[in-house]
């Protein structure tokens, strides 16, 4: 007989886990404009290169693969900015320089990329040149940019306050 008021948990074997990356360029970060599909999380929005951990791959592994397939580059150095668990979702945070142009990279997943400024981060929208219309940063995105910008990790937080 089970209690029909015992929340369920999740166990780590069905929580999700995923690996995002911060990645800066002469205080900018880069984003993705997610594609506007209703099935995939966070439709429509500004947000990070990144995704799912496939089972059995380590976070660091998980971000290589997930920046080679979506926009065929791969910081130099990919360093862990920090961890964030909810009920649902593990989520590990990179961070790394962007090293190359934004037009050097292919956008082989999402509607655009660009660079964000931490004044849009601030106001939590972006402009997209290919779309012609702003869109919103997701909150979570939003968030760990800020956490990332006052943490002064780069030793650029001056930059990154214009």
């Amino acid at each position: 007989m089970t209690d029909q008021k015992t929340p369920k948990i999740k166990t780590d074997s069905l929580l999700r886990k995923v690996t995002l990356a911060i990645l800066h360029r002469e205080g900018q970060f880069l984003m993705q404009l997610r594609d506007d599909f209703p099935h995939i999380i966070y439709p429509g929005i500004w947000g990070f290169f990144g995704g799912h951990i496939e089972p059995g791959e380590e976070a660091h592994a998980g971000i290589v693969r997930e920046l080679h397939e979506e926009i065929g580059y791969v910081p130099p150095e990919l360093t862990l900015f920090r961890q964030e668990r909810d009920a649902h979702t593990q989520r590990y945070y990179y961070h790394g320089d962007l090293t190359v142009p934004v037009s050097e990279l292919k956008l082989n997943e999402g509607q655009d990329l660009a660079l964000c400024s931490p004044a849009e981060i601030r106001l939590g929208e972006k402009y997209s040149a290919k779309l012609g219309e702003v869109r919103s940063l997701g909150k979570p995105h939003q968030k760990a940019l800020l956490t990332f910008i006052e943490s002064n990790l780069t030793n650029l937080k001056s930059t990154y306050e214009s």
